[in-house]
């Protein structure tokens, strides 16, 4: 039996600029404090960043999302701007909004996923739903996201949102073992996960020995990229993950510390 080589990439990015860091009286008068959407000017990096991602050199097949708002709508951008049916480079870098951007929704497929969620913690959410309802139903959720892009084939991997309480620790791990379930589950395809600060620099941290993230940029994303070999019939085998984005290259800043330099 042939075995059959491939290289997976996957994304894992931040969500664009979020009302309540720009404005920070907005969550005492608005019905879901603990979900804040996007400001107009985190909409316009989304989408420019969106447009970019059309040049990493890969097509992406799928994007997944945590369900906060802020990703959705940071999502629904990046969506817009993969399945734009303007495939002159030029043309579409000139489009300063997603604003009438016709699409072709078959380029991509896109599903929400509750393990992608923020830390669940009162250090990071301040407040929370007092009747333990995070969101409306997940038909509302979708709609957020370009019509004719969802996979409703999809099997979520965290069913339900994770446990309230949680330590940054214990959400460390999350994010980690999503990126790689979710990569398990699908590796013949290249995916891109919309996601929240902590999980992008855990993304950078947790796949490559030795770095210290210190700061993670609005729309920033990171690079993963490992080996997969196929053989019919049987299981596929993949090596490990190992992060190509350089430091401060996409928003993403680290450090090495020395125990990597071999001082």
């Amino acid at each position: 039996m042939e075995e059959k080589q491939r290289a997976q990439n996957v994304l894992v990015m931040r969500h664009g600029d979020r009302i309540d860091h720009a404005e920070p009286l907005w969550p005492l008068h608005a019905p879901r404090p603990w979900d804040p959407p996007l400001t107009e000017t985190g909409k316009i990096r989304a989408w420019t960043t969106g447009k970019r991602l059309r040049g990493v050199g890969f097509p992406i097949h799928r994007v997944i999302v945590s369900p906060f708002v802020r990703c959705l709508q940071t999502a629904a951008e990046v969506v817009t701007a993969l399945c734009s049916v303007i495939d002159d480079p030029a043309a579409l870098l000139a489009l300063e909004t997603s604003r009438g951007a016709a699409i072709d929704p078959s380029r991509v497929k896109v599903s929400i996923e509750y393990g992608l969620s923020e830390m669940l913690n009162t250090q990071v959410m301040g407040v929370i739903p007092k009747d333990g309802k995070w969101f409306p139903d997940l038909l509302e959720l979708e709609a957020v996201l370009p019509a004719g892009t969802i996979d409703h084939s999809v099997e979520r991997v965290y069913q339900e949102m994770p446990q309230w309480g949680e330590s940054v620790m214990d959400a460390r791990i999350r994010y980690e073992g999503i990126i790689q379930a979710l990569a398990d589950k699908y590796p013949h395809e290249n995916l891109l996960l919309v996601t929240h600060g902590e999980g992008v620099g855990v993304s950078a941290s947790s796949f490559q020995n030795d770095v210290e993230i210190y700061e993670v940029e609005y729309c920033a994303y990171s690079h993963l990229q490992r080996q997969i070999s196929f053989i019919p019939t049987q299981p596929f085998t993949a090596e490990n993950f190992i992060v190509l984005t350089k430091n401060g290259q996409t928003g993403v800043h680290y450090i090495i510390t020395p125990e990597s330099e071999g001082i």
